[in-house]
């Protein structure tokens, strides 16, 4: 009640945020991680539709972090968990230390193909190539069939790599468009654990602006190493009626056992109740970072 009398009186710093109507994709650099044919395009393909002809890959994460910090690209696509394996808990970190702001988010479902080069039966391999979250929700599959696994920068990256070495032993794991986009054989369909696999992709740009639609908030903050402290956070959101959708924690970098929490909950920054939410949390956390509004 405190808070939302102080809110009342105008006692409440509003984030800096920028509302804006619409985002303009028209001739907007785009830069996503991988190469031709990744997951990353397809999300990218699926958001940006039609305005994804200015679009560019790097060969890591880190390096799409910071093509946006250069203004290099006006947005940069990332992946940040999937239904099976859970979060990408790198991009978790780097959300954090780069401070850009999510402005979208694109789900598309994933289905991994084994492929080998051509004339390569599934009795040949006995190698498989692919990013380890791939690997991990193939592994089933993989177990059953004795199959050795080898990490790879990327899916696509590990078509490719099987195309340039030409070896029937070995295959890839990556997307039946990737193996067409490379020339390879399709040995098995749809070998994910689970047949309901999606990964969500956000979407960062390097200004802090919503857009009046925008219905997700995502956050993250860190607490006082006391008992209770995360408890009383939660009120923030419980007291507000303000729906919390996902909460995750990640080690906090030089603080052994200490962790930094990620939510995302429903509402738009101009919400009374989201204001005397993060009016609580910016009062009794030690940090807290808004890590973007947008529609989901």
């Amino acid at each position: 009640r405190q808070y939302q009398l102080m809110t009342e009186h105008g006692i409440y710093e509003k984030p800096d945020f920028e509302e804006l109507d619409t985002l303009d994709y028209k001739n907007a650099r785009i830069v996503f991680q991988g190469t031709e044919g990744a997951y990353t395009q397809l999300a990218l393909k699926q958001y940006f539709g039609e305005d994804a002809g200015n679009s560019y890959h790097v060969e890591t994460w880190r390096d799409a972090m910071e093509a946006i910090a250069r203004g290099d690209a006006d947005y940069a696509v990332l992946p940040i968990e999937n239904s099976s394996a859970g979060i990408v808990s790198e991009n978790y970190d780097l959300m954090v230390e780069y401070g850009h702001c999510i402005v979208g988010e694109q789900i598309i479902k994933i289905e991994h193909a084994l492929l080998g080069v051509p004339g390569a039966k599934l009795s040949d391999i006995t190698d498989v190539y692919s990013h380890p979250q791939a690997l991990m929700q193939c592994s089933v599959f993989l177990n059953d069939n004795g199959l050795k696994q080898i990490s790879v920068e990327n899916t696509a990256v590990a078509a490719k790599r099987v195309v340039k070495e030409g070896d029937k032993s070995q295959a890839a794991i990556a997307s039946e468009i990737a193996g067409q986009l490379y020339g390879l054989e399709l040995l098995k369909p749809s070998i994910q654990n689970n047949q309901g696999n999606t990964t969500r992709f956000v979407i960062l740009a390097n200004r802090k602006v919503y857009q009046k639609a925008a219905g997700k908030i995502s956050l993250c903050f860190e607490l006082p190493h006391t008992s209770g402290s995360l408890y009383n956070m939660l009120g923030n959101f419980i007291f507000n009626h303000v729906n919390m959708i996902m909460i995750e924690s990640r080690p906090i970098p030089g603080k052994n056992w200490e962790y930094r929490f990620f939510v995302d909950f429903e509402g738009n920054l101009n919400d009374p109740a989201v204001q005397n939410a993060l009016r609580g949390l910016s009062e009794e956390t030690t940090r807290l970072q808004i890590l973007g509004n947008y529609e989901a």
